[in-house]
């Protein structure tokens, strides 16, 4: 019987142990999940509905997200640095209840007024603290295995979107987006939060273990190779200054900017080509799994093209695909 270690002492008898980084790595997935109501896509699963019960147009809408996307990207500031404080587990559950807290807010606002203070909120915690949180889990657990780490991680956070929201979508439509909110809300709440206070650790060092699973004998035993070279980087300032960082920041941002005007208004696009609420939702979870094998692809290939004619590349087919 596979015991977690870290958990509790385990037996060095025992025939197999299994790291407690894993079943970390599993909430850190189900966490990036959780933050479903602060991301366009979540979002895009309640806008007819939203629309149509407050009365906004969707020029209005689409205005209050742009801003609740911009002044929500600052709920990533200083996440960092509060993990270090007070570590991944309580940051991971006061997120998670936050946020649980806001989404079930949201789900009984009447007024424009209200909704932007709640979406900004949602973005704020969803889309960028949480997120912050979930990715800082993996890299705490994870040092030289980090490439099967991320993968794994990938796989499970792909699978948890595609029931994610096809679920939400089904009780949209049989509930409202009302009772859909809320019900998200209250899954925060009750489950991803109790989850990560019970399963999280603040790092490996605090179960009395080294990243990766490995022994200390394992550490001290690793060969060194002199003709490696060392690893080098930019202070953020310099960064700034350099050309690069602009082209990528910038190819980056063109695609989230398309991204998420499609992802908001996905339902009324594809009603306008003549399909019906259910194939806006199935075409979620197909999404959800291309974006994880474009994940794979563009791994691989960031280690054998370089990385400027890969975005180069890419940037084309997003054209090709509009």
């Amino acid at each position: 019987m596979a015991r977690f270690v870290g958990a509790v002492p385990a037996d060095s008898s025992s025939p197999l142990r299994v790291y407690y980084g894993w079943p970390v790595l599993l909430v850190a997935a189900a966490a990036m999940v959780g933050t479903l109501p602060g991301r366009t896509q979540g979002l895009g699963l309640i806008t007819e509905g939203l629309l149509a019960d407050l009365h906004l147009d969707r020029v209005s809408y689409a205005e209050l997200n742009f801003w609740a996307t911009i002044v929500g990207a600052g709920g990533a500031l200083g996440i960092g640095h509060l993990i270090d404080r007070l570590g991944s587990r309580t940051m991971l559950t006061l997120v998670s209840l936050a946020l649980g807290v806001v989404v079930c807010a949201m789900s009984q606002t009447r007024s424009f007024a209200a909704l932007a203070l709640w979406v900004t909120l949602t973005r704020a915690l969803g889309q960028s603290a949480l997120s912050v949180v979930s990715l800082a889990m993996v890299g705490q657990w994870f040092v030289r295995r980090i490439d099967a780490a991320m993968a794994a991680y990938s796989v499970v956070m792909s699978v948890g979107f595609m029931i994610a929201f096809p679920s939400v979508g089904a009780l949209v439509q049989q509930r409202g987006w009302r009772v859909a909110w809320l019900a998200t809300g209250v899954t925060l709440l009750s489950v991803l939060a109790p989850l990560a206070w019970t399963v999280v650790r603040r790092g490996p060092e605090v179960c009395g273990l080294l990243p990766d699973g490995e022994t200390a004998i394992q550490t001290t035993r690793e060969p060194i190779d002199l003709m490696r070279p060392v690893a080098s980087g930019y202070r953020w300032n310099d960064a700034l200054g350099t050309p690069a960082f602009w082209i990528f920041a910038i190819g980056t941002s063109l695609y989230g900017l398309v991204a998420s005007g499609i992802g908001l208004f996905n339902e009324s696009i594809l009603a306008q080509r003549g399909f019906g609420a259910d194939v806006y939702y199935q075409t979620l979870a197909v999404t959800a799994l291309t974006a994880l094998a474009g994940n794979f692809a563009g791994g691989w290939l960031a280690t054998r093209v370089a990385l400027g004619r890969l975005m180069a590349v890419s940037l084309l087919v997003l054209v090709a695909g509009l």
